[in-house]
C-alpha cells in the first residue's frame, strides 16, 4: 500500500532510511505523462517520492486555482505501491499564510508564460525550492512539456548550488500528437480535435527549419487554419537562454506555443535544429 505523508517531519523521518531518492513534484490530477516521470525516477534511485500539492503561489487573480482538479484517491490509485507520496495541506507548507519570501524568476520569468501569468514562475520556483529542501533528493524529475519551467528550475538549481540533479523526460503524447496535460480533461470533443493544431504547428516548424522566418511562417499557417484556437504566442527560443533567436541564427532551438481552446489554455513545445 502506498505510503502517504502530510507533514514535513514525518516525511523526513521516513526518508532517513530511504537510500538514494528520486523526486517527482506534481500538482496531482495524474495522467500518463506523470507516470512516465515516475517510471524514469524508479530507474534512477532506491526510493521515489511524488509530491501532490496544488501550489497557490503560482496561480494569479482570475486563474483556475479553485477549478484545478483535486482527487487524491484517484492519484494514489494509479501510482505504484512502492512510491512514497507527500501530500501536505496548504498550511503545512505555508503555516503563516502566503510566503513573504519568494525566489525571483528574473527576466525570463516575465516572458511567454510569465507574461500571461504574472508571478507564476516566482511561485513555482519558491515551492520547488521548498520541496527540494524538504525531500532532499539526489535527483528531481521534470517533463519537457513545461519547457520554460524546466529552464528556470535548472537555472535556479545551478545559481543557488542546490545539490540535486535535474532529469528531464521528453513530452508524452497521445497517439494523435496531443501533449498530455491535466487541463485536457476540460476540452470538449470538438475542442480536443482543434487542440491538435498546436502539435501540428510545431511539426510544421520543425519540417520548415531552414530559417526562423520559414519555421514560424509554417507554424502560423497551421494555426491560422484553426479558427477556434486563440494563439497567445509561438516563438523559437535558444535552449541555453530561453530568449528568442535572431533571423540569422542556426543551431538548436525550442519552438514554444501557447493557445486557448475554448476556455482551456494549453502549451506545447518541440526541439529541433535550425539550418
Amino acid at each position: 500500500m502506498t505510503e502517504v505523508f502530510e507533514t514535513i517531519a514525518s516525511l523526513r523521518l521516513r526518508l532517513e532510511t530511504a537510500g538514494t531518492v528520486a523526486f517527482v513534484p506534481t500538482m496531482g490530477a495524474l495522467h500518463d505523462g506523470h507516470l512516465a516521470l515516475v517510471r524514469r525516477a524508479e530507474g534512477l534511485a532506491d526510493t521515489v517520492v511524488v509530491s501532490i500539492f496544488v501550489n497557490p503561489l503560482q496561480f494569479g487573480a482570475g486563474e483556475d486555482l479553485e477549478r484545478y482538479p483535486r482527487d487524491l484517491d484517484a492519484d494514489l490509485a494509479v501510482l505504484p505501491d512502492e512510491v512514497i507520496v507527500f501530500a501536505p495541506p496548504v498550511d503545512e507548507l505555508y503555516p503563516d499564510g502566503e510566503s513573504e519570501t519568494l525566489i525571483s524568476s528574473g527576466t525570463v520569468g516575465s516572458t511567454f508564460e510569465g507574461a500571461s501569468r504574472p508571478g507564476h514562475f516566482d511561485g513555482m520556483l519558491t515551492v520547488v525550492a521548498k520541496l527540494l529542501n524538504i525531500v532532499r533528493p539526489d535527483v528531481v524529475v521534470f517533463g519537457q512539456k513545461d519547457a520554460q519551467q524546466v529552464f528556470l528550475v535548472k537555472r535556479m538549481v545551478r545559481d543557488l548550488n542546490i545539490p540535486v540533479v535535474v532529469d528531464v523526460v521528453e513530452t508524452v503524447r497521445n497517439a494523435d500528437g496531443l501533449a498530455l496535460s491535466s487541463r485536457n480533461r476540460f476540452l470538449g470533443d470538438d475542442e480536443r480535435v482543434a487542440a491538435l493544431a498546436l502539435s501540428r504547428a510545431l511539426a510544421a516548424a520543425a519540417a520548415s527549419s531552414a530559417s526562423r522566418h520559414e519555421a514560424l511562417l509554417a507554424s502560423h499557417e497551421v494555426l491560422n487554419d484553426e479558427s477556434t484556437v486563440g494563439v497567445d504566442y509561438i516563438e523559437l527560443v535558444d535552449p541555453a537562454t530561453f530568449e528568442p533567436v535572431g533571423d540569422r541564427y542556426s543551431g538548436p532551438v525550442t519552438a514554444i506555443v501557447a493557445a486557448r481552446v475554448g476556455t482551456t489554455r494549453l502549451i506545447d513545445n518541440r526541439q529541433f535544429d535550425l539550418a
